[in-house]
């Protein structure tokens, strides 16, 4: 929402700018004289022997009945004042009329008009701390109280703002200070859920029959919420336990009205982001229809099982959809069994923290040992995790033996507690084999199946297997599928190649022919364009700015003529997941990690 209060005041700026550059060639009222000037005369003549012929004929209307019908010109000219006033009220209707269809009804009016009440203030005081370069602690409060309140603003309004929320969450594009992140965070999974009621009648409205005929068992309380629906558990009449995903009433009109709200705002405030906001607007609306989700689903799913990568031994699992079961607004698929991976996150932070407690001496506190650890902007690589983790294995093995002993002997002793056993699911997680693993599996769906999730965001990411001490990835939410051709496949592998090596000669040719156009063509600024759209985004690349504001500075200095539509978003994946590994301290070159997949596909059809 920060990124929103910098364009906020860039549109009114430009429309002030726009009203002072406007020089109406003709004009519906004269200019008011100078003071003491007569007023000038009117020039505006009415049609008098029209009007004589309209008075002739009245007088004679009481010999000869009622008038014939009048032309409309005809008619005694109404005063200039009335006419400025109509043509004025037609303007104002006619504006009106372009907004309630471009935005889509009363509704997304009052919608748009509610966001904007909070985003506009909220912006001024932004630019003002930035005018008088006011302190962190300053910044820190301002951060707290507006991230806050644009939080309850996004609960209120719900639909896509809740995805907007969710972007700042997950830091999209490391571009997001950490309260926002921390204020944000309950938008990946806690949602406000909607009465069991409704969701009863969704479901009993798409089968066309009680809900018991199809469902023995049915959990009123939702496992999840997100901005489109919510999933409850359920077992089917024939037994098996699954997930049902429903979509609220009336979401797909409420969807579309603030995209357009966003992508209006952007046409006239920030050009550069209409085309990846008609590309998401464009994915987006295929989320409703749960029928072409479980399809996309499916595809996926029999694409990462034929390579390898989802099943027991895989790097993830992905839910297996019963199509037969599956309506535009009900979905039903397998369960997985974990819990969203910021919530397993935030449960092993707050274990290694009592681990840390306990083991660090000398005086350290735990923060300082997690500060250690973290090594600085990259956290341990997963091999240094797995050596970690192995230590703490044995040193927990050899503590539940000492337990054991303690617990066959001692314990068995009146008023002596018996010592608790540590399992493997206290042991660390390894945030960078996560990472890793989330590259790998959507880097194979871009290159090698060209069928892939638009939007891996961490609420769409289950963590599997925790207790078991086997982590794995538990990948979920499929509505916004992107499939490539061959052709646009294998050249988006050259254009990853060509980052990884730092090859901005061929790169620059390669966005040319994928259908990149600016206005000069500045081979440095689609050089960058594309490190930031598809590789990494750290400070020394925007030279210190915040990345928004780097942005508009490319777009000033070569605006975007035409986006590759077809790779917008792959950009996207790669900003989610980059922005994911900024929070693990797990950043990532994606072009680097996606080099060897890219190449071996380019191998396979003689292109390298």
């Amino acid at each position: 929402m920060s990124l929103t209060f910098i364009s906020t005041a860039r549109i009114i700026r430009r429309s002030s700018l726009l009203h002072q550059s406007c020089k109406p060639t003709a004009r519906l009222s004269t200019p008011a004289p100078p003071a003491g000037a007569a007023a000038p005369k009117s020039t505006f003549k009415p049609p008098q022997s029209s009007f004589l012929k309209a008075q002739a004929e009245a007088a004679e209307a009481a010999r000869q009945g009622p008038p014939p019908p009048q032309s409309f010109l005809d008619q005694p000219a109404p005063p200039l004042s009335k006419v400025v006033f109509g043509l004025s009220l037609i303007g104002a209707a006619g504006a009106y009329g372009y907004l309630y269809t471009h935005l889509g009804g009363n509704e997304s009016l009052a919608r748009t008009a509610s966001f904007y009440s909070l985003a506009i203030p909220s912006y001024i005081h932004y630019r003002y701390h930035m005018a008088v370069d006011s302190p962190d602690l300053v910044w820190d409060e301002l951060h707290k109280e507006t991230s806050l309140k644009g939080l309850n603003k996004i609960l209120e309004l719900q639909g896509f703002y809740v995805k907007s929320g969710q972007m700042a969450a997950a830091n999209i594009g490391n571009a997001f200070p950490l309260i926002w992140q921390d204020t944000m965070s309950v938008l990946q999974d806690e949602c406000p859920a909607r009465s069991f009621k409704e969701v009863k009648q969704v479901v009993e409205e798409e089968y066309g029959k009680p809900l018991e005929t199809v469902f023995s068992s049915f959990e009123e309380k939702p496992i999840g919420a997100a901005s489109i629906g919510q999933v409850h558990r359920a077992t089917l009449t024939s037994g098996e336990k699954v997930v049902v995903k429903i979509m609220y009433p009336n979401v797909e009109n409420v969807f579309r009205g603030d995209v357009r709200t966003i992508k209006l705002f952007a046409q006239i405030a920030q050009p550069v982001h209409v085309p990846p906001l008609i590309e998401i607007e464009k994915q987006f609306m295929t989320e409703f229809d749960y029928v072409q989700e479980a399809k996309q689903l499916e595809k996926v799913r029999d694409n990462m099982t034929k390579s390898g990568i989802t099943g027991e031994k895989g790097r993830c699992e992905i839910p297996k959809p019963y199509l037969d079961l599956c309506t535009k607004r009900v979905l039903v698929m397998d369960e997985l069994k974990g819990d969203k991976l910021v919530v397993e996150l935030k449960r092993d932070m707050e274990r290694q923290k009592k681990r840390m407690e306990g083991m660090l001496k000398n005086g350290q506190n735990a923060e300082q040992f997690a500060k250690e650890f973290e090594l600085g902007e990259n956290g341990p690589t997963a091999e240094e995790y797995e050596r970690l983790i192995g230590l703490l294995n044995v040193r927990r093995r050899m503590q539940n033996v000492g337990s054991l002993l303690w617990n066959v002997s001692v314990g068995w002793l009146p008023g002596v507690e018996w010592k608790q056993y540590e399992s493997e699911g206290s042991l660390p997680i390894n945030h960078a084999k996560l990472i890793d693993d989330l590259l790998f599996v959507h880097g194979n769906q871009i290159l090698v199946d060209g069928c892939f999730n638009g939007d891996p965001h961490p609420g769409n990411i289950l963590l599997l297997g925790v207790e078991d001490g086997n982590p794995r990835l538990g990948l979920i939410d499929y509505g916004q599928v992107k499939v490539l051709t061959k052709d646009e496949r294998l050249l988006f592998c050259q254009i990853i190649v060509a980052l990884a090596n730092s090859d901005k000669k061929a790169l620059v040719e390669l966005l040319k022919k994928a259908g990149y156009k600016t206005r000069y063509m500045d081979p440095n600024i689609m050089y960058r364009f594309a490190t930031l759209a598809y590789d990494e985004d750290n400070a020394e690349l925007t030279e210190g700015k915040h990345i928004q504001l780097y942005m508009e500075h490319l777009h000033d200095n070569d605006p975007v003529e035409h986006l590759p539509q077809q790779y917008i978003m792959a950009s996207r994946v790669s900003i989610l997941l980059r922005g994911l590994g900024h929070a693990v301290h797990q950043s990532r070159s994606v072009a680097k990690v996606w080099k060897p997949i890219a190449e071996e596909e380019l191998r396979k059809e003689g292109l390298l």
